[in-house]
């Protein structure tokens, strides 16, 4: 179970952080009440992964949203405690704060109200944080070779993870906000399917996607949730989406649109194979849904690669981790002559909570210049 080994791994500090908030609450009832409620923080996320597994009724959706809160509310409860009870330890080594003040019942009492609402509060920013999709705006220039256009607006989303959690009205949402943008191509980079059978509940998701208007038409990789519930291409086709597995397509006289199969596909061609299939005199679009091999891209004609996958960590400070595993864990960057992005994503996997990035719709205006 995703997550699991590292609960565990931390598992010590998670139960520091009981400790500490028990010797708080002055009355012995309160003390059992909070040892209960802790006991089911601690089994929420693992409840609410085993009921992801099944058919989710109306009356079972509750108790699966409130397990996955419960390990962002978990996570900032040991992060506050931990951080709180290192800061009050070298006030007492600098003497700024006495033995006698730190034990008055007051200094007690707000040490605990500290404990208990900065964690919720966090959690609940990181809920409307989730929920407010953002669209991000980007300008860049390409060279126009033998492209017959002047400018290209590309809108890119990724990581939908649409599923048991999603909002009856989100994908309505998105489509009007990509619509608005006027797009001359959508690209979708993987992770729009959740769960992990291939067609419960999914054939609601497909007819909002066919709204979706631009001069080009639509077009998407797998990523590695696809892979979950088996066979997903029936999916894309009833959505309207052309899905892109190892392929090249030729957009009009304007660029050629790479797609690559997930990384875990045992199949996958290398970036070399692929670009044997494009000819020379058009720019080159890459879609890949996980931000890898940037620096051997780069050595490649590929003018723009558009990623997903890393969501930016999620949660704080996991983003660090992210950051540590991907080059580009998320934004823009230039290497050589290539124009890397990569999204933070659309929705998320898992808890409905963002504290790292943000839920976006990547809006690129590229500029075909002359002279190269």
């Amino acid at each position: 179970m995703y997550l699991l080994n590292e609960m565990l791994l931390f598992l010590p500090l998670v139960i520091y952080a009981w400790y500490r908030i028990r010797r708080l609450i002055a009355k012995r009832p309160f003390k059992h009440l909070w040892t209960a409620f802790y006991i089911l923080l601690l089994l929420g996320y693992p409840a609410a992964e085993s009921l992801s597994h099944r058919s989710v009724s109306a009356w079972t959706r509750p108790f699966m949203l409130a397990g996955y809160y419960a390990l962002p509310l978990l996570l900032y409860l040991t992060l506050t405690v931990v951080v709180a009870d290192l800061i009050l330890g070298l006030a007492r080594l600098t003497t700024l704060l006495s033995k006698e003040t730190a034990q008055k019942p007051l200094f007690q009492r707000v040490r605990l109200g500290l404990f208990l609402i900065l964690p919720v509060a966090v959690v609940v920013a990181g809920v409307v944080n989730y929920h407010t999709l953002r669209v991000r705006p980007y300008q860049l220039e390409v060279p126009r070779r033998s492209s017959e256009s002047r400018q290209l607006t590309v809108v890119f989303a990724a990581d939908f993870h649409l599923g048991n959690l999603t909002a009856d009205r989100f994908l309505e949402k998105f489509v009007a906000k990509v619509n608005a943008l006027n797009p001359d191509l959508v690209l979708i980079g993987g992770d729009v399917l959740e769960g992990h059978r291939a067609e419960e509940g999914t054939e609601k998701f497909a007819p909002p996607f066919r709204e979706l208007r631009s001069k080009y038409g639509v077009y998407a990789v797998p990523g590695n949730h696809e892979g979950y519930g088996g066979n997903r291409d029936d999916f894309f086709a009833r959505a309207g989406i052309k899905l892109l597995r190892d392929s090249v397509v030729k957009i009009d006289i304007v660029c050629y649109l790479v797609g690559r199969n997930d990384g875990r596909s045992r199949n996958r061609k290398s970036i070399e194979e692929l670009l044997r299939e494009v000819p020379d005199g058009l720019p080159v679009i890459l879609l890949d849904h996980r931000p890898t091999d940037l620096e051997r891209v780069s050595l490649n004609p590929v003018d723009i690669q558009l990623s997903g996958h890393t969501h930016h960590g999620q949660l704080f400070p996991v983003n660090f981790v992210t950051k540590r595993r991907y080059e580009l864990s998320w934004g823009y960057l230039k290497k050589r002559e290539t124009h890397f992005f990569v999204t933070s994503g659309v929705q998320l996997w898992g808890p409905p909570v963002r504290t790292a990035g943000y839920s976006e719709i990547l809006d690129i205006k590229v500029v075909f210049r002359d002279g190269d």
